[in-house]
């Protein structure tokens, strides 16, 4: 119990004086540097530090005053902090005022501190240890005055410590209500889903406070990769493929996300690049009951841990990441479904052309019929025309039948040609005008109207093949609408047979800028490269013709 009659003349005024300075303090680094500065100024000692503790123990978090930048790096170290202020106990004081003698602390403190004396003692906060405090070298030594000096400015620090972090979730929650409300606008204001994931991974890792951000999403085949990564070490995580029995892939499967104290403690930790990293917090993107992703923040292994409170506002803010997925894909499908109204059209141009010759072709042999019964025709000619006739018929109706056929047919079902031409098609609309193909057969340029031969050869190609083709040529074309600025882009698909070995090869080409040289996100073409690699293949990202544009290579083996 604090008794102010054992202090000397003017100390109270003084205590109470400090301790409303410490509460006006609303940072909790400002209170922790005022709390040692007065512990020092009110017991006389000309140095003194805090240690602020994590939930294993460790320091995470050091202020100091008096101390000599060498001095104050050799007590916030071991062996002084696991030894010395180890030794401090989580209740009550430790005092040590004749140092110099004692073997303890002639083994663990560094040569580069000469220590008089020592005060230690806990800082509790909300009942929980928080930290430790000590002071040294106070000519006379320490008394019991100045553990209740001390015990009671420690009090009001817990106070002050408590309200900060309250003051911080209040603002914390304020900025990421503000960060989900223009997140929000932007979707509504028809941002692409690229530059949307970019900007919630971006507004994240400001918001909370976090040295990286990651979003992981469907990648290739059944895997989780991620998609955008801001921060620290983000290139290192770009494109990382996140494992099944890992906490990403938890998070998803369960739909609540979780925090992690420290990385560099974990006893597993399945990707290398994540242990350059202490604290962790995983939110999932929901769309509904379904994970439609996860949010990853980071912070460097020195840096606080994040707080419970943390979690709900990063999970609403992640739910925006998951509604920017929700509107691209209903773009996606408007753009399908303008597509095949589009086919439709066609269908019915089709037909009407079919009718229409026909119509032709019975005019033309109504024709024939008067010539015969007028005997001006011979029985030769007359066998000729209708073959001739009959014919052009059927090639007409298989022409129609296979064309209807491949318009209604899904995805799977679908030749390549016509898959790449449905891709062109899509693309018409973000680009502007409409890309051109070309094809070739063992470098022999091939008409658009006479595809057959090269369709004799695809059907021999592993679909999964077929499905990368498309793949890639989707990503090529969304790339170019969003950064190149083209006005132009070219689909090159060329099929090279080399006797044991057949290649086939994708060259899309476009007259735009070039590739950025600040470009942050790489995810896609590593997808491309990804696809390509799986089947011994491989793909080059260079200049267009002429050092204008952009020019993609992707080449596999089919044999």
């Amino acid at each position: 119990m604090m008794n102010f009659e054992d202090f000397a003349e003017g100390e109270p005024e003084r205590l109470l004086e400090a301790a409303l300075g410490l509460t006006k303090q609303l940072d909790i680094e400002q209170v922790l540097q005022e709390f040692v500065d007065q512990a020092c100024t009110l017991t006389g000692a000309l140095c003194g530090a805090i240690m602020v503790l994590d939930a294993w123990g460790e320091t995470i978090m050091f202020v100091q005053h008096g101390f000599s930048s060498e001095g104050a790096q050799a007590m916030a170290a071991p062996p002084v902090v696991r030894d010395l202020v180890g030794s401090i106990p989580p209740i009550g004081p430790l005092i040590m005022n004749d140092l110099d003698k004692d073997p303890f602390y002639i083994d663990t403190v560094s040569e580069k501190v000469a220590l008089e004396n020592f005060l230690g003692v806990p800082i509790r906060v909300n009942g929980q240890l928080f930290g430790r405090l000590y002071l040294t070298d106070k000519p006379g030594g320490f008394s019991d005055s100045d553990v209740q000096l001390v015990g009671f400015l420690g009090d009001a620090a817990g106070v002050a410590v408590e309200n900060a972090r309250l003051y911080k979730e209040a603002n914390n929650r304020e900025r990421w209500m503000e960060a989900t409300h223009n997140i929000t606008t932007a979707l509504l204001e028809g941002t692409e889903e690229e530059e949307a994931l970019a900007l919630i991974a971006q507004t994240a890792r400001q918001v909370a406070d976090a040295d990286t951000a990651l979003i992981i999403l469907p990648s290739v085949g059944d895997t989780w990769a991620c998609e955008i990564a801001e921060g620290y070490a983000a290139d290192e995580l770009l494109g990382t493929v996140f494992p099944p029995e890992g906490r990403a892939m938890a998070v998803r499967r369960e739909g609540a996300g979780m925090i992690v104290d420290s990385f560099v403690r974990a006893p597993v930790v399945r990707i290398p690049a994540m242990k350059k990293f202490g604290p962790a917090l995983y939110a999932p993107l929901m769309s509904g009951k379904v994970a439609e992703g996860v949010l990853v923040l980071l912070r460097k292994p020195e840096r606080l841990e994040f707080e419970p409170g943390d979690l709900p506002l990063a999970e609403g803010l992640a739910t925006q990441a998951a509604f920017a997925l929700t509107l691209a894909e209903a773009r996606h499908t408007e753009d399908i479904n303008a597509l095949l109204d589009e086919r439709d059209r066609i269908g019915r141009d089709l037909h009407d052309f079919v009718i229409q010759q026909l119509f032709a072709t019975g005019i033309h042999l109504d024709t024939a019929k008067a010539k015969l019964e007028d005997k001006e025709i011979g029985v030769d000619e007359i066998k000729q025309l209708l073959d001739t006739a009959t014919d052009a018929v059927d090639r007409s109706v298989g022409q129609i039948r296979a064309i209807v056929h491949d318009l209604r047919e899904p995805d799977s079902n679908v030749n390549i040609v016509e898959r790449v031409r449905r891709e062109t098609s899509l693309a018409r609309n973000a680009l502007g005008f409409a890309p051109s193909l070309i094809a070739e057969i063992d470098g022999t340029t091939v008409g658009q109207d006479d595809f057959e031969g090269l369709l004799e050869i695809t059907d021999r190609w592993d679909p999964v093949i077929t499905d990368d083709i498309t793949a890639v040529i989707r990503e090529s074309l969304s790339n170019v609408a969003r950064h190149a600025k083209a006005t132009a882009v070219q689909i090159e698909l060329k099929y090279n047979d080399e006797g044991d070995h057949q290649t086939v090869t994708v060259v899309v080409e476009d007259d735009g800028v070039g590739i950025p040289k600040d470009r942050k996100r790489t995810s896609g073409l590593r997808n491309m490269l990804t696809r390509a690699e799986r089947h011994g293949g491989t793909m080059t990202l260079d200049e267009g013709q002429g050092g204008h544009g952009t020019r993609l290579t992707w080449t596999v083996p089919v044999s």
